[in-house]
């Protein structure tokens, strides 16, 4: 099949999301799909232009005009489509329905050509509580004509247990892995604890949970073993004081254990695995109640069971909630019990490499053919 894989957005070699979509690219290619990715992102003196494999199919110029173009002007997709004989277009979204794309999803319709949606995220208004009206008001917009847009699919891919969304039936998937590009775990062995979460932190990550139980474990333990949270990435807090909420950084304040939380910003490759390598235990979302969500199978979890690092999370993943080499934390907001997860670290030893293999039916390419089987 001839599939274009379409993205509102460039991509970021610090981006998990740009590292993802080429990940799903892959896995499409490996079902023997030939695959196409066209992507929206500026040239070299500015322009803003559309993408096809990284040749331009659309340049819609500078300044203010370039803008709106980008955002009505969608035919180039449509002409590239129909010009390259595409089957499939396997759109993730971006949170923008709006009439345009309607619009262009209804003549890709019209030509006989399938099309899906994958939402990253669902329900995803919530994660907008908190934040200023300019960063909502696109979500408003979305919310005007999202579902005019999933009519005009043949099915919304969802990484959730939801069997219709926007009153369109569900293809129901698990965030993918790339085992290749994944190292395994090597703990170093030492007396101190030290755990590890890597996100873009916003507040239903839930973060400050864990620095909270540190404080309650400190307080509790101040002579006891000595427990260090590492954390990889940089932290929005556009949601989380407009919410009641703390960051890491005032949670740690608050206890007075800064010197427990070392904030390494944002890490990649050798410098990563070198953390990680430091660390036995590591974090998931913690707070995802937050933002309304009970079920959702996020992409951290599946890279730290490929790892090969056992982890502790909050909400429903029924395709960990079983296994042995995690901890459920309850999805409320009470402060983590570090001294439950000292004890099983000391009682467990889990070989990483047995970890791995539990994750290995879930690489991109058995997700990804799943998308294909079901359209």
């Amino acid at each position: 099949m001839i599939i274009l894989f379409l993205v509102y957005h460039g991509f970021s070699d610090e981006s998990g999301i740009s590292k993802k979509i080429h990940y799903q690219v892959k896995g499409l290619r490996q079902n023997g799909h030939e695959v196409h990715l066209c992507y929206y992102d500026f040239d070299s003196r500015g322009h803003r232009c559309r993408y096809v494999d990284d040749k331009v199919i659309a340049d819609y110029g500078l300044g203010a005009m370039a803008a709106l173009r980008s955002r009505i002007d969608l035919g180039c997709i449509c002409g590239y489509c129909v010009d390259n004989g595409i089957e499939m277009v396997y759109a993730r979204s971006f949170m923008n329905a709006s009439p345009m794309l309607v619009r262009l999803f209804a003549r890709l319709k019209k030509t006989g050509i399938k099309c899906v949606t994958e939402i990253p995220t669902y329900p995803y208004d919530h994660e907008f509580k908190g934040y200023p009206l300019k960063y909502k008001i696109p979500l408003y917009f979305d919310m005007m004509f999202r579902r005019a847009l999933s009519a005009k699919m043949e099915a919304i891919v969802t990484f959730s247990n939801k069997e219709s969304i926007f009153g369109k039936r569900t293809i129901c998937i698990s965030n993918g892995i790339d085992l290749d590009s994944i190292p395994l775990h090597n703990p170093k062995k030492q007396q101190d604890i030290h755990l590890i979460a890597v996100a873009e932190i916003h507040y239903w990550h839930g973060f400050d949970r864990l620095v909270a139980g540190l404080g309650e474990y400190y307080k509790s333990n101040p002579n006891g073993r000595k427990v260090y949270f590492h954390v990889v990435g940089w932290e929005d807090d556009r949601g989380t004081t407009s919410n009641g909420y703390l960051t890491v950084e005032q949670m740690a304040r608050k206890y007075g254990i800064e010197k427990y939380i070392i904030n390494h910003g944002k890490l990649f490759g050798d410098k990563l695995d070198e953390v990680f390598n430091q660390c036995v235990f590591a974090i998931g979302s913690l707070g995802r109640h937050r933002s309304g969500i009970t079920e959702i199978k996020t992409l951290k979890n599946r890279e730290y069971a490929a790892r090969g690092i056992s982890f502790i999370y909050s909400e429903n993943d029924s395709d960990f909630d079983d296994k042995p080499y995690i901890i459920k934390a309850p999805a409320d907001e009470s402060p983590i019990n570090v001294g439950e997860i000292i004890n099983y670290i000391d009682s467990h030893d889990f070989n990483p490499a047995e970890i791995r293999t539990t994750v290995e039916h879930l690489s991109w390419k058995y997700q990804m053919e799943k998308v294909i089987t079901e359209i």
